[in-house]
């Protein structure tokens, strides 16, 4: 079982659907990317802020399995957890629909900062997030 540390509800959009009627998967990567955002600002820090002060998260990787599509108007949950491996923040990010909570999407997020350009640890993310992996194995 997953100890998910944020959750952030969405409402799928009809432009985000496909001829199919199911979300294109490409706005899966948008979800994952709002919920960290959103998770970010949950703990006072703006992500466009630390960019300005020189701080830059970048993804390195990304893995995505697609479980079952979301349709227009679903409503659904992204649920992350981070661990640290090395210089990397490992986000998993799966996304459940809300209405039977049935997995959408598992993902998995590889984070790396740069810091004036060069990759390092992100003292202020580390810090932020330690009080979610203080716990969790690598």
């Amino acid at each position: 079982m997953m100890n998910y540390f944020h959750e952030y509800r969405m409402k799928v959009r009809d432009y985000e659907c496909d001829l199919q009627g199911i979300v294109n998967n490409a706005n899966y990567l948008h979800f994952l990317e709002h919920a960290r955002h959103e998770f970010l600002l949950s703990e006072g820090v703006s992500f466009a802020q630390l960019h300005y002060e020189g701080t830059d998260a970048v993804v390195a990787n990304v893995n995505m399995r697609f479980k079952t599509p979301l349709r227009s108007g679903d409503e659904f949950i992204v649920k992350t957890a981070i661990r640290h491996e090395g210089l990397r923040l490992v986000f998993t990010q799966d996304i459940f629909r809300a209405s039977d909570m049935k997995m959408s999407l598992k993902g998995q997020v590889d984070v790396v900062c740069l810091v004036d350009g060069v990759l390092t640890d992100c003292h202020l993310l580390d810090h932020i997030i330690a009080k979610y992996t203080a716990n969790t194995p690598a």
